[in-house]
């Protein structure tokens, strides 16, 4: 990976990264590198609301600042008009500005107007020139490219996965909102219909965990609570419930950090408990593994469909993404997967967690 000559006297530096949880996580490496590089300064994450979760869990500090609404990059509302927002930063612009948000179409024109003296991002053929740039293309892992462009500020990687620690709020959260204890957490949801897995395989697991005594939630936001109640009828366990929007971000950091083991889709849920230090199995789409896949395997075992045609309408949709539409159908590309692979591995993340020395 290249690693161009550090910019000088730089003492604030803006990143801007907005999308969803598993979004924001997968900036957290570059984050480490941009901390080790520039020790000193001033780091403010410019997010939407999903980057609540690196409040207080990173060993280092990080201001966090909302987005206002801005189409291409930020469609929710922010606290302030946009023109307001960067009337704010042009007064104080940071030294070093820096786009880990797509392919720069929307997001360097973004960038620019902070005013930074230097900036650095990904771009396609069409976006806005940034100071220094790498091509965007749409097949590369997320949280490398992020290594690649904070490389681009003169800034090595130092973890190349997201590590965050859940804090005594996030622990404390949990213990009010679930009773008892937790082996396994179940995430069934996704952003992307198709990449769940079947919530009757989800339950099919539970149920065979919760047959070994294993206590299992399902966890979830308020829109995935009919998933979650289909998983838990599959599972018909009285050792699986569903907690699918009971759980605030603080108390979501508490369960995933306190259990042994996630499975799940290629989802924020996941790549959360990921960073966290909690053991994940979970079923991915061929894509997605080169995007947002775990680059390790000891304690993150990965199930991958090779279905690249819609089972509906058989297009491919193998191209999707920065250039390439989606057809309209919302049907699961994933369910090819079976259910005892998964539970292989989940029965041996689980092996292995009960050997653990205790501390």
């Amino acid at each position: 990976m290249r690693i161009l000559p550090a910019f000088p006297d730089v003492r604030r530096i803006a990143v801007l990264r907005g999308g969803g949880l598993g979004d924001v996580l997968f900036a957290v490496p570059a984050l480490f590198a941009l901390h080790a590089a520039y020790p000193e300064a001033e780091i403010t994450v410019l997010s939407g609301p999903s980057g609540d979760v690196l409040a207080d869990r990173l060993p280092f500090p990080v201001r966090l600042e909302r987005l206002p609404h801005t189409p291409g990059v930020y469609d929710g509302e922010g606290p302030e008009p946009a023109e307001e927002f960067f009337a704010r930063w042009q007064a104080m612009p940071p030294d070093l500005a820096v786009q880990l948000h797509g392919g720069g179409r929307n997001s360097n024109p973004f960038l620019l107007r902070l005013g930074a003296r230097h900036t650095v991002g990904t771009a396609t053929p069409d976006a806005a020139r940034l100071e220094r740039t790498v091509p965007y293309e749409y097949y590369q892992h997320e949280m490398l490219r992020g290594l690649e462009v904070a490389g681009l500020a003169g800034a090595a990687p130092v973890v190349l996965e997201p590590e965050l620690a859940a804090t005594a709020g996030d622990r404390a959260a949990a213990s009010s909102s679930v009773a008892g204890p937790v082996t396994v957490a179940v995430h069934p949801g996704a952003t992307d219909a198709r990449r769940r897995w079947p919530a009757e395989k989800f339950g099919a697991v539970a149920r065979a965990l919760a047959e070994q005594g294993a206590e299992v939630v399902v966890v979830g936001d308020a829109s995935e609570r009919g998933l979650a109640d289909e998983v838990v009828r599959a599972a018909a366990s009285d050792r699986v419930r569903s907690l699918a929007g009971e759980l605030d971000l603080s108390a979501l950091c508490g369960v995933l950090d306190a259990a042994p083991l996630l499975v799940g889709n290629d989802s924020g849920p996941r790549h959360l408990a990921h960073a966290l230090g909690t053991p994940t199995v979970s079923v991915y789409w061929c894509g997605n593994v080169i995007n947002a896949g775990p680059l390790s395997r000891a304690e993150h075992r990965l199930h991958v469909s090779w279905q690249t045609t819609c089972p509906v309408c058989g297009r491919d949709q193998s191209h999707v993404g920065w250039t390439s539409p989606r057809c309209e159908h919302d049907v699961s590309f994933v369910a090819e997967v079976e259910v005892d692979d998964v539970l292989a591995d989940a029965r041996e993340l689980l092996g292995h967690a009960a050997a653990a020395p205790v501390n």
